[in-house]
């Protein structure tokens, strides 16, 4: 699809923007929908999943057809199955005559289907039967009817993780899974957002009859940098909110500022740690706390290994205690143990001796004797974390014939960072 295309669907849409991966996920809706494919829509709360049913509806076949949008999660769990597949009268309390349900309605049509995660599981099960038989029954009915119906549906919830907790039909999410599309978040789409707040603007200025309001530079900084965790939804808040309120018509970054949570405002990671404030690491990615528990497990076997040279050699012993108290949570729940004399009722888990080792002291041995001889090398090789990742890298490029892009693969690593790697560990001719 060449760009005038996709600005054409735009304009058509009234879609604003020049994201990337904005022209791609339109790209995809208007491939398509001369389909009869089922599609699901994913993206944040606010962020325009709407916007790419009724452009995958207008660009089909289907287009003559009605076009029905039904928010799954609004609906009470007890009258939706009555609501999408209707009902005969007496089928329940209430029911003083048939109705038809949408599916009945929309044959023909398309049925856009939003926070379909919501939906119960019984519903599921009707749903998944009208997806591969075009199928279904009305509540207090046995008889079995027909529709054509075309179902895209949007979800802001990830739908595997509902599936892992029972809570969605696995066979239902490949079922809708057919063509996924993907709406991006509008803290991803840049300049996108100062586009978006000026056509908010000027329609706020139209509707009030005032003129529209204005950024200065400052301003369109800090409104790029804000996280928008409502999305489009939100910027026309805030649009709006400034336009009737600001009695200036051009505002700077300190005017914008109250209308901008300062908690929002930064892309940059969140403090952690000691200095972090309370509540800091909520909603905080996984992988970035995963990386820090890994620095940390790094620093703490450093201490470690400077810890056990320290006992072995009998040097700075109260360092080394300290050491061993600090880091107590790290050794195996084997039992107590008295970690050092003059420490009265400390008690610290220390891990199991090795099997080769002897606990009876050997005939002869003299407790001035010189420690020299302790084989400090295979306990440097058993704690050292760079060891065991240049042995692991070996065997990585061993495994895949020194093909580095699948070795980086195999280790969980990018490329680039195997290639430094290498360079690190002296590796680069291997």
């Amino acid at each position: 699809m060449t760009p005038s295309e996709i600005q054409s669907i735009k304009l058509r849409f009234g879609i604003i923007g020049n994201a990337p991966a904005l022209n791609y996920a339109i790209q995809v809706a208007a491939q398509v929908a001369p389909t009869d494919m089922t599609v699901l829509i994913t993206g944040e709360s606010g962020s325009g999943k709407e916007s790419f049913s009724k452009i995958i509806h207008a660009l089909s076949p289907r287009k003559h057809g009605q076009f029905i949008a039904i928010n799954c999660g609004a609906i009470p769990e007890g009258t939706i199955d009555s609501e999408l597949f209707g009902h005969e009268k007496g089928s329940f309390t209430g029911a003083n005559e048939a109705r038809k349900g949408y599916f009945e309605v929309t044959n023909g049509g398309t049925i856009f289907l939003d926070e379909i995660g919501e939906m119960p599981l019984g519903t599921q099960a009707r749903l998944l039967r009208v997806l591969e038989n075009g199928e279904f029954i009305r509540v207090g009915s046995s008889k079995v009817q027909k529709t054509d119906v075309r179902v895209v549906a949007a979800t802001n919830v990830n739908l595997l993780d509902r599936v892992q907790s029972g809570t969605f039909r696995e066979d239902l999410y490949y079922r809708l899974n057919t063509v996924p599309i993907t709406v991006p978040p509008l803290r991803e789409r840049g300049e996108d957002i100062y586009l978006l707040f000026r056509k908010f603007a000027s329609d706020s200025a139209e509707r009030y009859r005032t003129r529209p309001i204005t950024l200065l530079p400052d301003a369109v900084q800090a409104l790029t940098r804000f996280r928008f965790p409502g999305n489009i939804r939100q910027l026309k808040n805030i649009a709006e909110q400034i336009s009737v309120l600001e009695t200036e018509r051009e505002l700077d970054a300190r005017r914008l500022a109250p209308y901008l949570p300062q908690d929002q405002t930064s892309r940059l990671p969140m403090l952690l740690g000691p200095g972090a404030p309370d509540g800091a690491t909520a909603g905080y990615s996984e992988r970035d706390l995963l990386y820090k528990i890994l620095f940390d497990m790094r620093r703490d076997m450093t201490d470690l290994k400077k810890m056990v040279l320290e006992l072995a050699t009998g040097q700075r012993p109260q360092e080394a205690q300290e050491l061993l108290r600090q880091n107590s949570h790290l050794f195996s729940n084997t039992g107590p143990a008295s970690a050092f004399e003059g420490s009265p009722g400390a008690e610290y888990f220390l891990p199991p001796a090795p099997s080769t080792y002897n606990s009876e002291p050997a005939a002869g041995y003299d407790d001035e004797a010189p420690v020299e001889d302790i084989p400090h090398e295979t306990e440097e090789e058993t704690l050292s974390l760079d060891v065991k990742e240049r042995e692991m890298i070996l065997k990585a490029l061993k495994k895949h014939n020194n093909k580095r892009k699948y070795a980086a693969h195999d280790l969980g690593i990018s490329e680039r960072t195997l290639y430094r790697k290498l360079k690190q560990y002296d590796l680069e001719q291997v």
